[in-house]
């Protein structure tokens, strides 16, 4: 039976990181359509439903160009969200040695140590320089 699988899965897209994040999206709407009132219930679900189909459909697409180009952008956009957080932590974990700034002109954080008093900024990006305290 395995080998069965195995090969109807051939040249088949199979389950990716993209195809995961919508059957979590999927199980959340379903879960919120049972817990809520039935008005909101009769919206989600067929929000559910149409996340369900699209996963399956991308799962046993053999359009492999296509997919691995939706997982792309999926990748692309959540590492645009998670970096954000992990900006915040680095910058948690290194407050009491460094302080931060923003760039006047590109908006490029910039690191620089604490307790050196009055200091000209030049940001490495754009070549903007900038007097502030440290």
């Amino acid at each position: 039976m395995r080998e069965r699988l195995l090969r109807f899965m051939a040249g088949r897209n199979g389950n990716d990181a993209f195809n995961r994040f919508l059957l979590i999206l999927g199980l959340a709407l379903l879960l919120l359509s049972m817990f809520l009132p039935s008005a909101v219930s009769r919206i989600l679900y067929p929000f559910f439903l149409a996340v369900l189909i699209f996963s399956y459909y991308r799962m046993f697409s053999r359009n492999l160009y296509k997919r691995q180009a939706e997982n792309a952008w999926y990748w692309e956009k959540r590492n645009q969200f998670v970096g954000s957080f992990r900006l915040l932590k680095e910058r948690w974990v290194q407050r009491k040695d460094y302080r931060f700034f923003s760039c006047p002109s590109c908006r490029t954080t910039l690191r620089v140590p604490k307790g050196r008093g009055k200091i000209k900024i030049v940001c490495r990006k754009c070549g903007t320089s900038f007097v502030r305290k440290s």
